[in-house]
């Protein structure tokens, strides 16, 4: 009798789906590795150009690629593609790790350098690898499972700690005040554990706090 059921059949290809992630992998850490000193900026696919918060990712990763700092993104739209559109504007290195996902994101114009992920777990080992820090700019799901999966990586000591800037006070505030008054407040986070990300409203504090951290580090 034929099988009906096509879960049934995945367990057959996962030995040769071991070699489409090593091909990931490789191909990321041998473009990624001649980057230099780069920056990874996350935030909403969603946002509108004319936006406040667009115009603020635009100018961090302006001062940043000016700073001599390689910016990496999403690859997207909204925040990831002002992100890219500002380190061009600076003349730059703008890197855009795309992911293939069934809405079919397609990478941003101001891309230089573009690599394609299938697997969400490969592509997250590129931005961490390759970032002396991340921006955390307003977004969704997608920006705080980035944002979050860092934090636990430093607080469990997997990865040693850089700099996290979580931007825009306002936007952020709801989620700070549950942490503060719900996580830690209920044992489930240490007052030591707050202070590894920082929150700012200023582009040019952004670029100062990275320098600050490497400088005393």
């Amino acid at each position: 009798m034929e099988n009906k059921n096509p879960k049934s059949e995945f367990p057959s290809e996962d030995p040769w789906r071991v070699f489409r992630i090593m091909a990931e992998f490789v191909e990321g850490f041998e473009i990624l590795s001649r980057a230099g000193k780069a920056v990874s900026i996350f935030g909403s696919s969603r946002i509108k150009p004319d936006k406040k918060y667009y115009k603020l990712a635009e100018e961090i990763a302006y001062l940043l690629a000016k700073a001599g700092y390689a910016i990496i993104t999403g690859s997207g739209s909204g925040m990831m593609e002002a992100a890219n559109k500002g380190a061009k504007r600076a003349r730059g290195h703008s890197i855009g790790l795309n992911i293939q996902i069934p809405s079919e994101q397609k990478a941003n114009k101001y891309v230089d350098t573009l690599l394609d992920f299938r697997y969400f777990f490969v592509r997250k080992v590129m931005f961490v690898k390759y970032a002396k820090a991340f921006v955390i700019m307003p977004g969704g799901y997608g920006t705080l499972d980035e944002f979050t999966e860092a934090l636990n990586l430093i607080q469990t000591e997997r990865i040693p700690r850089f700099p996290i800037i979580l931007f825009g006070q306002e936007y952020w505030q709801g989620f700070l005040d549950w942490l503060r008054n719900t996580v830690l407040k209920n044992g489930n986070i240490g007052e030591k554990d707050l202070g590894i990300f920082t929150v700012t409203d200023n582009p040019k504090e952004v670029v100062a706090i990275i320098k600050k951290f490497y400088k005393s580090s």
